[in-house]
């Protein structure tokens, strides 16, 4: 006799398609085709604004080049973008900065000299212009509206390596980057879009081919961790550089460091914060000597508002409060002295 045989009801229910449905042989590929055709988008549409940099410093004196082993002209390179139709670039500082002559290089072979706009070395930012006819601008976006995670596309001239496209993601915002000045520059991208000498300067754009940071510099030895400043800083800083030519920020006129508070002072003083700027040195005429501050006092406020450390002055002393009077709050001591300080302009 043949044994029946028992059909066992799963506990769960098949998936459609059989016991051994898997992810459809073209499901991979898909996705890959649309990460491709996203990144093959934003490079059509902003290659043709990318420019290449070349800055030559300087002569140095002949004998000292020779001794030096270094041509008797300084040259650096690095890249840029226009973002108007009349020939303007934005760039990094410390591509042009101090370059006594500057050459711009199309995607079409194209070859003009360029005049430094303005330059702005505390946030790395400068701006150069080119007269040539036909340029197509790159589209400005929003970094605010930036998300972690986010697919953005890295193009530049690394190494002389011509409109070079590296592809990642957003991987932090609001990070905070020291520059060549001393300062930090605040709202940085941080990304993992491959960036090497030559990348400074260049567009950080998003899948849209709208442009969402400058990139301005890696961390080495480490791999991926790569550093934009915001469009929307870069916006501003441009707008005021094809103005004026400069930033204005107010100057005081200090030396000074970091230094934390005995804990009696702050609750003596009912200070919102446990840190403040000792200050050690002072301008024979700054505005702080003028104002009475002394070496050794600690500046705790400013306008107002806390003072922690030299970063949050730096923040604090904007364009708006060249030449305006303000109230400098200091320990001197175990005493709470105000003084009455005009900030000129650095």
């Amino acid at each position: 006799m043949k044994p029946r045989l028992r059909q066992v009801a799963s506990r769960d229910p098949l998936p459609e398609g059989g016991p051994a449905a898997a992810p459809s042989p073209g499901g991979d590929a898909d996705l890959l085709d649309a990460y491709s055709r996203a990144v093959i988008g934003a490079a059509e549409r902003v290659i043709p604004a990318v420019v290449g940099l070349e800055a030559a410093g300087p002569k140095r004196p002949a004998v000292a080049a020779r001794r030096q082993g270094l041509p008797e002209e300084g040259r650096g390179s690095g890249s840029g973008f226009v973002f108007t139709p009349d020939g303007f670039i934005l760039t990094n500082s410390h591509v042009v900065h101090g370059a006594a002559s500057i050459g711009a290089t199309l995607p079409d072979g194209r070859r003009f000299g360029a005049d430094l706009v303005g330059d702005d070395p505390a946030t790395d930012l400068a701006v150069v212009r080119i007269s040539a006819p036909g340029l197509r601008p790159a589209a400005l976006g929003d970094s605010a509206a930036l998300r972690v995670g986010q697919l953005v596309v890295a193009i530049g001239n690394p190494y002389g390596f011509q409109c070079t496209v590296t592809a990642g993601v957003a991987s932090a915002l609001g990070r905070s980057l020291r520059s060549r000045t001393g300062r930090l520059i605040d709202n940085v991208i941080q990304t993992d879009a491959a960036l090497n000498p030559g990348n400074s300067g260049g567009p950080l754009v998003t899948s849209r081919g709208e442009v969402i940071g400058v990139n301005t510099a890696m961390i080495l030895p480490a791999s991926g961790i790569c550093f934009a400043i915001a469009i929307n800083t870069a916006r501003f800083v441009a707008a005021r550089l094809i103005k004026d030519g400069r930033i204005r920020r107010g100057f005081l006129g200090v030396a000074g460091q970091d230094v934390p508070l005995p804990r009696r002072f702050v609750r003596a003083h009912d200070l919102p914060r446990e840190g403040g700027v000792l200050a050690l040195s002072l301008e024979a005429d700054g505005p702080a000597r003028r104002a009475g501050l002394r070496e050794g006092d600690v500046i705790v406020g400013f306008a107002g508002r806390p003072v922690a450390s030299v970063d949050d002055l730096h923040r604090l002393l904007t364009e708006a409060q060249v030449g305006v009077p303000s109230v400098l709050t200091v320990l001197r001591g175990a005493r709470r002295v105000d003084l009455e300080i005009v900030p000129a302009e650095s």
